[in-house]
């Protein structure tokens, strides 16, 4: 698979579900791309998300549930944004992601940085804390005032979720876009040139 990482789409800076929707799909001319391809892929993109801290280890059990959590947040995506009905397993799959970790950060002192917040879990559970602040984003998306801007790109072959941010944009990013547009004026040129 390849690591083509593309231009984060509208939203996805502000929402880690967004995000991680989007950290698998498939490329024009049917490659693919997977940021969660191994456990360290996995890890270090918790880390440009800030979800983990920089010495955390992830091992393949982690990657997996995040990659399943990743499945059953483009399946609710998916229904939102085409107003289907998500599967009852991805309603499901979402709650227990939410339920599974403790909510509350532990209050942490260091005499350099002062007081901080932070899941003090074992290695097993903290792909579980992560699943739930991923799981709690998504759940807010889906039921607040951002749910109206979640779309799906128009760009044919494209996979990707992103926010509104014109009520006119149909594409997740200015390279659908233009793949688009250029396939529109050859498809008239051709029509001129066959007429």
């Amino acid at each position: 698979m390849s690591k083509t990482l593309l231009a984060a789409v509208p939203g996805a800076e502000e929402h880690p579900s967004l995000a991680l929707v989007n950290s698998a799909s498939e490329l024009p001319g049917g490659k693919r791309y997977d940021e969660l391809d191994g456990p360290d892929d996995a890890a270090a993109w918790l880390r440009a998300h800030d979800l983990i801290a920089p010495d955390t280890v992830l091992h393949e059990h982690c990657r997996g549930r995040l990659a399943a959590l990743r499945a059953d947040l483009r399946d609710l995506f998916t229904a939102h944004t085409t107003g289907d009905v998500p599967t009852t397993a991805a309603v499901q799959a979402l709650n227990r992601a939410l339920t599974c970790a403790p909510g509350a950060l532990l209050l942490r002192f260091d005499p350099e940085a002062g007081f901080t917040r932070s899941a003090n879990h074992p290695v097993t559970q903290v792909v579980e804390h992560v699943m739930a602040v991923i799981a709690d984003d998504a759940a807010s998306l889906l039921s607040g005032d951002q749910a109206s801007l979640l779309a799906s790109c128009e760009a044919d072959s494209c996979e990707r979720f992103f926010l509104r941010t014109h009520a006119r944009r149909q594409w997740c990013s200015t390279r659908c876009g233009d793949r688009v547009r250029a396939a529109r004026a050859y498809a008239r040129k051709r029509a001129v040139h066959s007429a």
